[in-house]
Parts: C-alpha cells; sequence; structure tokens
C-alpha cells in the first residue's frame, strides 16, 4: 500500500512532523477518488513506521489527522464491500486487503506511538489528555483488524488479543481505561474499556454462520446494547466467557473456572442484553419496526436483521447453545457439486450417478451427525465458497446425493480450512417449475427447482428455488408420472446469495 514508505529513513525530519505541512498534506488528499486517497494515506502510514527519528509527541496526532481523513473513504469502500451483490473474487479480495490493511498499519502507529511514550515517559497533561485518545483508538484500530479478518472466516492472529490487552492494561493503571473521547469523522464518543468490550462480545457471538453484512449489523447491535451486558474481574456463578488481558488468545466459553485465578482476568455473561435483543426480534418477527434509538447506519429490511438478532440471542445467551446432535469422527472423502444448476443436473439422475464434464470438488469429511458433516478442505475453492452457499453431496463409494447448504466457515490458513455443512435433504427430486398458466403452458420457461421430499407438513412441499424466484401471489405446476402437480405458495422459508426455500402447498386433483 502506497509508495511514500522508505523515503524519509535517512532523513532528519519527516513532513508530517511539521504541524502546517502535516494540514495541508492532509487537505490535498484527493476528496472523490477513494482508491488513491487511501493508498495515499497508507503510503504516509508506512513512512511514520519507517522514520526512526519521528519526534514521539507528535506521531500520535500524525496518526489521528490521517485516520479522520481516511474514515470517509473506508466508509465508501466497505459499503462497496458489504453491499455489492456478486463481487467478483478479485474485486472482493482488493476492498478486503485495502480496508484491512489500513486498520493493520494504523494500529502499528499507534502502537509506535505509545511505545515511544512510554519509553520517553509522559507528562501528566500527556496521561490526562493525550493517553486516553490513543490507548481508545488502538483498542478501535485493533478491533477494526479483527472484524475484517472475520469477513474472512478468520484465522484470527491470536497475538491481536495480547495487544489490545495490553493496551487495556495501560489505560486502566493509568486511570483513564473509562475515560470518554471523540474518535472523530463522527464515530462519536468512546473509551478503552468500551472497545475492548466491543470485541469480547463480538468474538463470543461466533461469527463464522454469518454473512458478511450480517457480521457488520451484529457488531452495530452489539454497540448499541454492549451497556446492558455484564462484565466484572472475578468469575461469577453464571458467567459465561473469560479472556485473560496477558495472554495471546481470544475470550474462550466458561465451560470450567480458570486453573487460578488473576488479576488480568476479565469475565461477561449477558445481563440485560438477552431480553432486550429479545425484545427488538419480537417486535420486528411481530411486523413492528426497528427502535429509532437503534443506529445501523442505513435502513434495512426486517428479513436481514431477524436472522442476525436470532444469531446474538442463541450465542449470547445465559446457556449458550449446545451440539443438537452428537458428532462421530470420521475419514472419509465425499464429492461435491456447487449451486443450484449443479445440483439439478445431479438430482436429475439423467447423465447417471456422477455426471460428466461437471467440476466436482473433493473434500474430507472430519465427522458426520445426524444434521450434517464437518469437512476439510485442503484447497480452498474460488469465489463460490461461502455461508449459504447449496452443495450437492455424494459420498465417496455411493451412488446417492443428498443436498445441503454450508452454514460455518473457517479459514485455518490461506489454502485450508473448515466447513460445517447442514444436509437440507436426503431424498431430493429435480423438477422444472412452470407458472400455473394453462393456455401456453408448453411454452412457458421452467424454472430450474430441487423437491425435497422428506421433512415436509402434511399437504406440503418444501422447494429450493432460484434466487428471486418466489412469489407470493404466483402459484407453479410441474409434471410428476405423468400429471400436473399444482402448487400454491405459502412462505419463504430461507433466502441465500445461492438460492431461495420455500414452502408450497399440494393442491388436490380436481
Amino acid at each position: 500500500m502506497g509508495k511514500l514508505g522508505g523515503l524519509f529513513e535517512k532523513r532528519n525530519g519527516h513532513p508530517l512532523a511539521d504541524a502546517r505541512e502535516l494540514q495541508q498534506i492532509v487537505s490535498e488528499l484527493p476528496k472523490d477518488n477513494a482508491f488513491k486517497a487511501l493508498d495515499e494515506i497508507g503510503g504516509w502510514l508506512e513512512s511514520l513506521l519507517a522514520a526512526g527519528d519521528f519526534p514521539v509527541e507528535r506521531l500520535f496526532d500524525a496518526g489521528r489527522q490521517l485516520e479522520d481523513a481516511a474514515i470517509p473513504h473506508l466508509r465508501r469502500l466497505s459499503r462497496e464491500y458489504l453491499h455489492t451483490i456478486r463481487l467478483s473474487r478479485a474485486e472482493e479480495k482488493r476492498l478486503w486487503v485495502i480496508n484491512g490493511g489500513f486498520w493493520k498499519l494504523l494500529s502499528s502507529v499507534y502502537e509506535q506511538a505509545l511505545d515511544g511514550m512510554l519509553a520517553k515517559g509522559m507528562s501528566p497533561d500527556v496521561a490526562k489528555h493525550v493517553l486516553p485518545a490513543l490507548c481508545t483508538r488502538l483498542i478501535a484500530a485493533l478491533r477494526s483488524v479483527v472484524k475484517w479478518e472475520q469477513f474472512h472466516y478468520g484465522p484470527t492472529p491470536p497475538e491481536l488479543w495480547q495487544r489490545m490487552g495490553r493496551v487495556l492494561m495501560i489505560a486502566e493503571d493509568a486511570g483513564v481505561a473509562n475515560r470518554l473521547v471523540n474518535l472523530g469523522g463522527q464515530q462519536g464518543n468512546a473509551s478503552a474499556l468500551g472497545e475492548y468490550r466491543k470485541v469480547m462480545v463480538f468474538q463470543a457471538a461466533s461469527m463464522d454462520s454469518l454473512l458478511p453484512l450480517e457480521i457488520e449489523l451484529a457488531e452495530r447491535f452489539i454497540a448499541h446494547f454492549l451497556g446492558e451486558f455484564e462484565f466484572s474481574s472475578v468469575a461469577e456463578h453464571d458467567s459465561v466467557y473469560w479472556v485473560d488481558l496477558r495472554l495471546a488468545q481470544p475470550p474462550l466459553r466458561l465451560a470450567r473456572m480458570p486453573a487460578e485465578a488473576a488479576a488480568t482476568q476479565r469475565f461477561f455473561k449477558p445481563g440485560r442484553a438477552h431480553d432486550a435483543m429479545r425484545a427488538v426480534l419480537q417486535t420486528l418477527e411481530q411486523g413492528g419496526d426497528l427502535p429509532e434509538e437503534i443506529k445501523l447506519g442505513s435502513q434495512y429490511q426486517a428479513k436481514t436483521l431477524i436472522p442476525v438478532l436470532r444469531h446474538l440471542c442463541a450465542y449470547l445467551a445465559p446457556i449458550p447453545p449446545q451440539r443438537r446432535h452428537d458428532r462421530h469422527r470420521v475419514k472419509h472423502r465425499m464429492s461435491v457439486l456447487n449451486g443450484l444448476v449443479n445440483a439439478f443436473v445431479a438430482f436429475s439422475g439423467e447423465f447417471g450417478g456422477r455426471p460428466a464434464g461437471l467440476q466436482i470438488e473433493s473434500w474430507v469429511v472430519e465427522n458426520v451427525s445426524r444434521g450434517g458433516f464437518g469437512a476439510l478442505l485442503n484447497n480452498i475453492p474460488g469465489e463460490w465458497l461461502k455461508v449459504g452457499a447449496l452443495l450437492a453431496m455424494q459420498p465417496e463409494g455411493g451412488q446417492n446425493w443428498l443436498l445441503g447448504c454450508v452454514r460455518r466457515y473457517h479459514r485455518e490458513s490461506p489454502t485450508d480450512a473448515r466447513v460445517g455443512i447442514e444436509t437440507l435433504a436426503r431424498i431430493v427430486e429435480a423438477a422444472e417449475l412452470k407458472p400455473k398458466m394453462a393456455s401456453s403452458y408448453a411454452a412457458v420457461a421452467g424454472i430450474p427447482s430441487l423437491l425435497l421430499l422428506e421433512g415436509n407438513a402434511p399437504g406440503e412441499l418444501r422447494i429450493i428455488l432460484p434466487p428471486y424466484s418466489f412469489d407470493p401471489r404466483e402459484s407453479f405446476e410441474y409434471v410428476h408420472n405423468g400429471r400436473r402437480v399444482v402448487l400454491e405458495p405459502l412462505l419463504i422459508v430461507e433466502q441465500t446469495s445461492d438460492y431461495e426455500l420455500a414452502r408450497y402447498r399440494l393442491v388436490p386433483p380436481a
């Protein structure tokens, strides 16, 4: 990022060390080109890290002004990352690298400023006014690094937690951890302790099953309800999660007490937050509006918010969710096809048990339960692997295909990942559905769909459709054993970027 790093190593002085030059440089940054502006800002941040003689007392101010200048551009690119439908893999990675890379650079600059202040010794005025802002912005920057790593489903470097814990301990020792400071750029007021608590709850919420936009919304909900969670420095009988500020490890579920108590341990439980989130969820489920005081950065439909709140209510509950089905460890391979079109071909049976010409992945299944599979990928596929991806799966040596969906996704390394797959159905029929238009039935193009022939309520059928196919006013027909079957829409159950799952009523023959 940037082209300025390395220009100032051998030079005494740095343009950003002068208050006027810093102000001029910031004012001349591109206003209408986010990519160019962030590239230049990144270059200046790199130059600060490389400048060995940069005045310690000016380093934080330079980083702060560059951050404030970057925020509008970061917001624009974040919106593009989160809201653009079907980003190409290259564009997605570009936006991810720019945003995540900025926060990594900025946190390193702030850390360098903090280390320099500690080494030099702080005056009472610096400790009172500069240290609270520096610690708060540093933890906030590291919190953003955690979030952008989560957008890619990990792995989050464990040392991030040690870095954040160290900063919080410094703020606590100085008595400024609770001091509210303005973060600038319409980010509002915050404190070092508040920023740390946000990321602690964020990690505890187990975001591996959410899409990036849902992760962003979850973070905003957590920020709103943060004051309702209960935090303590000693374990209580109903504490749910804990962390040690000294250690390079994330917050953990409190399955048992730590081996020994330590002053650096922190504990938390949902407190009143769980009931408060449940109340908002129930309001949305009953057709009500989101309370005005909850600021999510934009307007969202209830169908977007409800899954996020359901997830938070489940994972930030007094008793977090337990596994519904026992897992059995196995080691066998499974053939995998992605997407509705490929699944339609597999379940149609017209091309044999293993259709030729389709790109079939081979995954290693590590565990099996009644609800699905856990699989290891030694080579992460291209653009299509994500939470909500539809899969047709065939166990090695078998002939039958299963239908599933990726529910969890966690990267172990740049090439390896683990995924959790829910089995949607074992008995599936491919069918072309047509709108109920008897007079022109033969001429209407069919919609490739998958009929789930198990787990249905009496007189109903669950159907996998292409995205945006369900219409509550439109009935479908299909041919089964030479006879037309009429389907009346009931409701949509699930919607992902790959498919819609909807319930239909089987209309008895006239």
